[in-house]
């Protein structure tokens, strides 16, 4: 059975606020432009990430990502 581990992105674009959440209690910030989100899931993606999910409400964005377990 393969094993996956989580993260989230959240996104509040009228506040410029990126934040990756990630196993083990690591965090990543960053200012949150369209050209940042861009930078934040094609380096995730680089670590094997992908987006399972994406949410939206008002001013927010909120992605559940996946990988295989390492």
């Amino acid at each position: 059975m393969e094993r996956f581990e989580y993260a989230t992105l959240e996104w509040l674009w009228d506040v410029g606020a990126l934040r990756a959440d990630l196993p083990g209690g690591r965090t990543e910030n960053a200012s949150g432009n369209y050209a940042a989100v861009v930078d934040m899931l094609t380096k995730l993606g680089r670590d094997g990430w992908e987006v399972a999910t994406c949410v939206a409400a008002a001013n927010w964005l909120f992605w559940t990502l996946k990988r295989k377990a390492r």
